[in-house]
């Protein structure tokens, strides 16, 4: 029931940001082909999604770089595994325009960042990452521990 809200949740929180253009959003700024909400830094508060989704940062001084470019393929790759985990995707590709979260956070380059529920910073990466990494540091928190032992029991 959960994953389901915040699914409805993104969507209706991007068709929002999206109502009143005429303009095809552009990956990665909104949407992907996969149907993955990908959110800019800037057009997010991260404090709207506490205790509902788990927010991945993907830092680049360019979406050019190599490694974001990786990083999107990676999360691409394995829509299954975002939705099931309830994670927020979220990019900042433009070091010059200081958001919220790139004066938290501090990225140097390239760099991947899991948040947790609560809001913090559950781990850091100067590189790519696939899904399955990605997956396992989630599976391993308490609250994602939480969350398998209640769908154990339904």
């Amino acid at each position: 029931m959960l994953r389901v809200f915040t699914l409805v949740f993104a969507g209706l929180f991007a068709a929002t940001a999206l109502a009143g253009t005429d303009e095809e959003p552009s990956a990665p700024e909104r949407w992907n082909e996969d149907g993955l909400i990908i959110f800019d830094a800037e057009d997010i508060n991260l404090n709207d999604f506490l205790w509902i989704a788990r927010p991945v940062v993907i830092f680049a001084d360019s979406v050019n770089d190599p490694r974001f470019q990786e990083q999107l393929r990676f999360v691409q790759e394995v829509p299954e595994a975002v939705t099931e985990r309830d994670i927020l995707i979220v990019t900042d590709t433009n070091p010059n325009e200081l958001s919220d979260l790139r004066k938290r956070l501090r990225p140097r380059g390239f760099m991947l960042a899991i948040l947790g529920k609560d809001g913090g910073v559950k781990l850091r990466k100067p590189f790519p990452w696939d899904m399955r990494e990605i997956g396992r540091v989630i599976d391993k928190m308490p609250l994602r521990q939480q969350e398998l032992r209640e769908q154990r029991q339904k």
